[in-house]
């Protein structure tokens, strides 16, 4: 390629939709970063759209295009999308949250739905994706596009990349806490456990309002993740059995017929935590970067709409 308009960094889930929507736009794409997508942290999220557990002003309309996104993919059978029906439930009477009452499906829950524990829930049909066939497909559109992809290829500053274009896109994610550098950005390591599905169709979460242990069962057609965890400060994305053992007995508590479901493998990745999600340009001397991390657990229900923000920016820094 030649010298390309755009460098995205970074090829998680933020990087690889951020370069679909930059390539619809006629832009030169080169995408750098250090790992495939397939071995990224976003290849080992649940990645159901609920869109909490990060901090913007802009939220509810990043997560609003996402979810829209997300049901059109699934309605033309996209790899790894799906839209599931199921129930968010608290262990405290709390009031349903405004973003969940305008979804498809709402209703609040009578109590006989909710498992043991737990006194308000609601319930509503949300995208879940399978993440590594999502990410791979996704991959195969940047390609198509024309864009190049080097993975492999480490930056040690953002600055690195006016080598290569006059616009670097940042999204490094929990990366962008040395390449930045972003102090800021905190990483959560989050762990699910993988089982076959001993006939769960309905995903349901526990609703919490900080990121922590809690209790969620995403259906994935044979398989059945289960989570989570939240180790604040943990950078290490490797599972830790003792966490791992953790899940599994707070799931079979409230759901006794997974205890003696086979499991199949666990996954761990790192949550990019960062008090507000950074979606912002930075410019001097000609010189440009957009920056599109700092989601926490909240990467893939806001990845459309963040792409859309920053495809907005980099096409007006470019005159387009």
């Amino acid at each position: 390629m030649d010298r390309p308009d755009v460098l995205v960094v970074g090829a998680g889930v933020s990087g690889l939709t951020t370069s679909v929507r930059l390539a619809e736009q006629g832009l030169r794409v080169r995408l750098v970063a250090e790992a495939a997508p397939r071995d990224t942290n976003s290849a080992a999220a649940g990645a159901i759209w609920d869109p909490i557990y990060a901090e913007h002003a802009r939220v509810p309309e990043w997560a609003a295009a996402s979810y829209a996104v997300f049901s059109r993919m699934a309605a033309e059978s996209f790899p790894g999308v799906r839209v599931v029906d199921g129930i968010e439930a608290s262990r405290s009477p709390i009031t349903s949250p405004g973003w969940a009452r305008g979804l498809p499906g709402f209703r609040e829950c009578v109590r006989a739905e909710l498992p043991k524990g737990f006194v308000h829930g609601w319930h509503y049909t949300a995208p879940i994706i399978d993440m590594p066939p999502y990410l791979a497909a996704l991959e195969a559109m940047v390609r198509a596009s024309g864009a190049e992809l080097r993975f492999g290829a480490r930056l040690t500053s953002l600055a690195e990349g006016f080598a290569q274009a006059p616009i670097v896109v940042n999204c490094s994610g929990s990366g962008a806490r040395e390449l930045v550098p972003d102090p800021t950005v905190k990483p959560i390591r989050g762990q699910l456990v993988v089982i076959r599905n001993p006939g769960h169709r309905e995903f349901f979460a526990e609703h919490t309002e900080e990121l922590g242990e809690m209790i969620y069962l995403l259906p994935q057609g044979d398989i059945l993740l289960l989570g989570g965890s939240a180790e604040e400060g943990v950078a290490d994305p490797e599972p830790d059995p003792l966490v791992a053992d953790a899940i599994l007995k707070r799931c079979g508590d409230i759901f006794p017929e997974i205890r003696d479901a086979e499991v199949l493998g666990h996954r761990g990745g790192i949550r990019p935590a960062r008090p507000v999600i950074r979606l912002e340009q930075e410019s001097s001397g000609g010189r440009h970067i957009v920056h599109n991390y700092g989601h926490s657990g909240a990467g893939v229900s806001l990845s459309w709409g963040c792409a859309d923000d920053v495809t907005a920016v980099v096409c007006g820094l470019l005159g387009r």
